[in-house]
This record gives C-alpha cells, structure tokens and sequence, in this order.
C-alpha cells in the first residue's frame, strides 16, 4: 500500500507548471519562448522539457489545441461542485470553460473574471442583472466598487497606491503587508521595488476621481476643475511673477524679486484665504492648490516667506509653515505630522542652508511663534514641496496647500542628530478634504495619536483653555470661536483697479459626471484619455504608447571603453519620469498595464457613448417633431391666408342698387340731427348717425 501511494506523490509533483516569473517550478530555470507551451483553456505557461512523456502535444498542430494535465484532470475527474456552477449536465467544468472562451461578446478580462468564478466555486450572475448602470448617479460609485477594488480588503482603495505590475492598494493595507516583510505583490506575487515598499506614493489621480464619484452619489456639484485665469496686468511698479533685475549675479530665481501679491490678505492673516480677499478669482485659495516653486505660493499669500519654512511673530503667533524635507526628524502621517523647529545650525558666513546640527533649539524666535499659536489654538496653514522625498503626502512636483492644521502640543527631545529640537504635533481640522484622500467631506474632530518620544521629552506644553479655532457641532464646520488676532500689518495688495486688469472668461460646455470623470484620466503627456494605463512607481499615469514612446531607441545600459581600448563593465542609463525625477529605468523594462483601471475607463467610456446616441436620437426626434408641428403651421397659415382672400373678395364686391339697407332705430336716437339721402324704392337712409326712416 505505501509503494502506491510513493508513486501518486511523484505524479503530483512533476506536473509543476511555471510560477508569475516565468521561471519553471520543477527544474527552476527560466525556459525560452520555444520552450513555453501555454494551455488553450487556462492560459497557463509550462515548460516543455519537464512536461512527463505522453503529456505534451505530438505535432506543432496539436499545440494549438493542447491543455495541460491540471485541465484534463478537471474534466476526467468531472467535480460535481463545478458542474452545479456551470449549470451543465454532462460535460461538467471543462464544457462551461470552453463556452466561456467561444464566447466573442466577451473581452478577455471578462472572461478571466468568469474564469476565475468557476474554479473557486461561487455562484453566477443572472444574465439579467447588469453590475454596471447608469439610470442614477449612485451607478456611477457603483462602478467603481466593481471595477477598482484594493487587493487586500477588496473594498474601494482609500487613499490608493498602485504597484508597478498594475494592481491597486489602499495605503495603510500596502503598508501593513509590507510590514509584515512580505516583499511581494499580494495579486500576482511580482515583486515590489524596495523604494516603493519603502516610500510608497498616492495615486493623486485615482484618488480625485474616487472623490469626484462620491460626490456624485451624495448629490453634490462636480467640481469642474480649478478655473485658469489668464491676466492682461498693466503695473508699473511689479510684475505678475518673480523677475530679476540688472543686479542679479545668478540666473533663474536665486535672486529674484518677488511677483506681484493677488490676494488682500496681511503678513499676519491666520487661517484659511476666503474668497473676499482673492479679487482675482473671487474663490480664495482652495486646498489642493499648486505652484511650481514658492515664490508663485508667495504670491497667493499660502505661505509668504520663500525660504524660510515657519511665517510668524514670535509675541503674536505662526501663520503659516511648509514642509520640504529640510529635517530628518520630522514625520508626515497626512492629518497629523511630527514637525521639527528652526534654528540648531550654524550659518555663519553666507550659508543660507546647513544640514547638520551643531547645537540645540531653544522656544526662541519661530519656534515661540509657533508655541504661541499651540496655547492659543490657532489654525496654521501648510504647504508640502515636492522635495520632501521621505513623506508618502507630499505633492509629486511643486507646491501644494493642504489646509489648516492645529498644533496640540510641543516638546524638546534630542533629535537623530545629537541635539535637542523643538517637536510640534500638528494635527488637520479643515473644512475641505485632504488632496490624498477620497472623502467628499472635511475633518472631523479625532483623537490625539499616541506619540512615543514623549516619554523622553522635556519642556512639555499643552493647550489649557479652550481653542480659539473649533469644530461647531450645531453647523457641522470648523470656524473661530473666539475672535481672530487682529492684524498689525497692512494689506499686501489692494482691490485692483478698474481697467487695469482683463481676466478672459471661457465657457466650456455643459459636461456629463461621465465626461468630468473620463477628464481626470488623462495621459500626462498626450492630455488625452488614458489608453492602456501605465502607473509609474512615482504614482504618475500615461499612456503605454506614450510613455515608450518618450524612451523609444534608449537603451537601457551604455557599454563603455577606455582609451586604451579596455572594455569597462556597462553603465545603467537613468531614464527620469516625464512627470519628476524619479528614475524608472527598471519599470520600462518590463511595464504592467494597469487593468483594473483601464477597465473602469473603458466601460466609463462605453456608457458615455451610449448616453451620446441616446442624446442624438433625442435630438433626431425633437427636430423631426419640429418640423411635422411646422408643416402643420404653414399649412395652417396657407389656409387661413385663402379664406382671407376669399372674404376680401366678398367685401370688395359692388353692392346692387335694388337693396335695402335696414338699420335698427334706436328710440333715444330719433331727435339727432341727420343727413339723409334717399335710397332704393322711396327708403331714406341717414349717413351719419345711420338711422333709416321708411317713406309713406
């Protein structure tokens, strides 16, 4: 009995087909093109030479048709769970595969899907149900709850991440499965790049149109995108953007001036910009504003200093701070960060930037600024840079504003680098939702996190009294509810004047949720809808054309040689995203299309067209109704046009000589005076007041 069951076990073990990398999991070597056979009804990859004698393909014309020993064991064996799936009697799993792939109305992604439902065993759908409907605007989320789900929870990604084989994550299961030093995609088991498990980036993208369809199902206005306004400005005095002047030693902005100032807000104005000091735009500065550097931030007012990162008064409070990665201290977890103070650097001479500390932070100058705005509770605005490399939030270029934040308490410790610094623990309350989320909401009022280096800390301080900026509970928003600090300074700029500026107005037409939606897939270099997806490990969209294209007749290493004619060893070649910096040489290499994504388009894209037709029909059919209601029209008009004719005829007709004109004589008439003329047969008839007397 034990010799039998030995030999099973080997049977078992040499069917072995190859793993997601292609590499066989018998023999352990990656085969060739020639030496993969793939199965007609599973697509399944084997490799030929340890394929067991009997069960590879005879001819080259079998091999068109072959499937592999796990297939044929299915239909040999005709499991009775499947063939309840199926529905079939008699042919069993196998039969309704082979109906599935025959069936031309379906892509391929539909027929993996139906695959995949009958070797686990679940239950089909009704033919009449349809997953994907438009008859309100909740079938717009529910496409998406169909066709982007995270790979871990299989619910719709918060706050998405996408791996470079394609497949979506929300962040915190991305982070969590990478924590538990899984290295592997949780899909399709390819493997991660350790800069990506390390840092992963949001899809920004993804992220705004999940936000824009939950807007759609709550009954809310689709955004329709922040609003270009292109200025005709005539000013004497500055210009709209930083410029330099005839001084300047260096070029580019290392020493230009600053722009002109758009909003009417003060140095010291806290909390958010409103649309009463944007003159401009008559918006305010909303959240998820970029520019590219921060002197254009400067010119909104978002945060006014351009180098340094806090702007504020050390008696009267921090208005605003940016992050850009000048700390290795500081920790960004999106609605609460860990942010390091200024000072602890030696800047002696003409230093503008040091990156090592050589003393302590002390509550001095900024860093007492910033205390201040912690025991008074004041909003602080933040912006995040692109140059901060280490924070999953920050903006993939420029500068992005991010809302209001609150400092709850600051601390000192002794920082990464040996010295003590001055630790604020920032934590989010605005009104509009975070640009890396997906809510259609703003913030609500959290518990503080659990910080671990407070048990080292010293100089503890934290908020006694109640916040000058909080959460009203009866209106549902944050607002002041002491006061704000009046301003000690003027105005920056004031209301421009009458003529001087031209804004030019655009009107688009009116756009469908489908056409906005389809909009916030574009290819960022075609600025066309997304054709075969490519996710970038750096979280930027392209087209799969496009993107190669970008890099066509690059090679990927540069052979080298010395002078003397020695051969070096090859050099990588960097091929930069054409959205940042980051390098995705390794990438190209191998790109994944992104298919869960490219399916949400194509059916947004399917649906869009089918409202279109519907629309032209519409159209058709009102024109045609118009035209039958203008036909009826003249035809009415032709006639009413002839029986005028006609009754002017009759009018016009001379009246004979022998008739008698009767006139009703009124009683209280008869005493007028009248001219009278006599008429046909002795009748006298009155002209004026048309009385008729009849003779004797």
């Amino acid at each position: 009995m034990a010799q039998p069951t030995s030999t099973n076990s080997n049977d078992v073990v040499k069917h072995l087909p190859c793993d997601a990398d292609g590499i066989c999991m018998l023999c352990k070597a990656k085969p060739t093109a020639v030496e993969t056979l793939s199965c007609k009804t599973c697509v399944t990859p084997w490799h030929v030479p340890c394929l067991p004698d009997g069960d590879g393909p005879a001819t080259m014309a079998d091999a068109e048709k072959w499937e592999c020993p796990d297939c044929v064991s299915l239909a040999i064996e005709d499991q009775p769970v499947a063939v309840a799936v199926a529905g079939e009697s008699g042919d069993g799993l196998m039969a309704a595969i082979r109906a599935i792939q025959a069936d031309a109305t379906l892509t391929e992604e539909e027929k993996a899907k139906k695959r995949q439902e009958l070797m686990g065993g679940s239950s089909k759908l009704p033919e009449s149900k349809k997953p994907f409907s438009f008859a309100a605007t909740n079938g717009v989320l529910d496409i998406f709850d169909e066709a982007l789900k995270c790979s871990i929870c299989m619910q719709l990604p918060e706050r998405p991440v996408t791996t470079p084989c394609g497949h979506n994550f929300c962040l915190k299961c991305f982070q969590k499965w990478v924590s538990q030093g899984k290295a592997k995609c949780a899909n399709c088991r390819n493997s991660i790049p350790p800069k990506m498990a390390s840092n992963p980036r949001i899809n920004a993208q993804l992220a705004a149109t999940i936000r824009m369809a939950k807007l759609v199902r709550s009954g809310g206005a689709v955004p329709s995108g922040q609003p270009k306004i292109y200025h005709h400005i005539q000013n004497q005095d500055r210009p709209d953007t930083a410029f330099t002047t005839e001084r300047a030693k260096k070029t580019g902005l290392a020493n230009a001036c600053s722009g002109k100032i758009f909003v009417t807000i003060p140095p010291d104005h806290f909390g958010p910009i409103p649309a009463e000091n944007d003159p401009e735009r008559n918006q305010g500065v909303l959240v998820g504003e970029t520019w590219m550097n921060r002197m254009d931030c400067r010119q909104w007012g978002a945060h006014f200093p351009h180098v340094a990162g806090i702007a504020g008064q050390s008696t009267y409070g921090a208005q605003s701070v940016a992050l850009s990665g000048g700390y290795v201290d500081d920790e960004d977890h999106g609605e609460w960060f860990l942010y390091t103070g200024s000072g602890g650097r030696d800047l002696s001479g003409n230093k503008r930037t040091n990156k090592n500390q050589s003393f302590d932070q002390k509550f001095e100058n900024m860093n007492e600024a910033l205390r201040v705005s912690c025991l008074k509770g004041y909003p602080v605005r933040v912006v995040r840079s692109c140059k901060e490399k280490r924070s999953a939030y920050a903006p993939p270029e420029g500068v992005r504003y991010d809302g209001v934040y609150r400092i709850e308490k600051c601390w000192r410790k002794v920082g990464k680098q040996g010295c003590k610094v001055c630790r604020y623990l920032f934590v989010r309350c605005d009104n509009e939702p975070a640009p890396w989320t997906s809510d259609d909401f703003g913030d609500r009022p959290r518990p503080l996190p659990k910080v671990k280096e407070l048990k080292g800390a010293v100089d503890l301080t934290e908020r006694t009294g109640s916040p000058s900026w909080d959460y009203d509970e009866e209106k549902g928003c944050w607002l002041w509810k002491k006061p704000p600090p009046p301003s000690r300074k003027s105005a920056v700029a004031e209301a421009p004047v009458k003529g001087k500026i031209r804004a030019v107005k655009r009107t688009g037409k009116i756009s469908s949720v489908k056409e906005k939606l389809l909009k916030e897939f574009a290819c960022q270099i075609c600025r066309k809808v997304l054709d075969n997806p490519l996710t970038t490990p750096c979280a930027h969209n392209f087209c799969k054309a496009c993107l190669e294209g970008v890099f066509s007749g690059k090679s990927f290493v540069r052979e080298r040689a010395s002078k003397s004619g020695r051969s070096l060893r090859a050099q990588k070649n960097i091929m930069k995203c054409p959205s940042c910096s980051h390098d995705i040489a390794e990438f190209l290499q191998n790109p994944q299309v992104n298919r869960e994504m490219m399916g949400l388009i194509e059916t947004l894209q399917r649906e869009a067209e089918q409202m279109e037709e519907e629309k032209s029909s519409e159209a058709s059919e009102e024109t045609k109704s118009s035209e039958a209601s203008e036909e009826t029209k003249s035809s009415e008009a032709s006639e009413e046009t002839k029986k005028n004719a006609s009754d002017e005829s009759e009018v016009s007709k001379p009246c004979d000589s022998t008739e008698k004109v009767l006139e009703e004589i009124v009683d209280n008439d008869l005493n007028r005076p009248t001219k009278r003329r006599k008429g046909a047969k002795g009748a006298v008839v009155a002209n004026k007041e048309e009385h008729v007397v009849e003779a004797e």
